[in-house]
């Protein structure tokens, strides 16, 4: 492994954007946040395809908040090619985990899971997903 060290130059807003994923993932520094940023884009990249995958949808939210359950049960029958399963794990008297089953193309996964994910309101929520073909 080879290690290259550069200088990158960014605007004031991008610098503080990047300061406060730092911040909030608990990252010791802006490399490693980078770092991250990068692996993370490739690996998108890399499920933007036709291989057939299968894994799981995860998504955190206060269950007292009936909307989240109503847009997560709308954009699943939407996707219901594609979604084997769900089930809702009640954690403690506020949190909801609800996890979906999947398996279909790479890029109408990572559809669905963009569509999940950017539901307002939820605390977390991630796709996990491997080849299956």
């Amino acid at each position: 492994m080879s290690v290259k060290r550069f200088g990158v130059s960014l605007d004031n807003d991008v610098l503080r954007s990047l300061d406060e994923l730092v911040a909030d993932n608990q990252f010791s520094n802006r490399s490693q946040a980078l770092r991250f940023l990068v692996e993370k884009h490739i690996s998108e990249q890399k499920w933007l395809c036709n291989h057939i995958v299968a894994g799981a949808i995860v998504l955190m939210f206060d269950q007292h908040d009936k909307e989240i359950m109503s847009r997560i049960t709308t954009i699943e029958s939407t996707y219901h090619a594609y979604v084997l399963s769900s089930t809702q794990h009640y954690l403690d008297d506020n949190f909801c985990l609800h996890i979906a089953t999947v398996k279909g193309p790479a890029y109408a996964l990572t559809g669905l899971s963009d569509k999940l994910i950017a539901i307002k309101g939820l605390r977390h929520g991630k796709l996990v997903m491997s080849r299956a073909d």
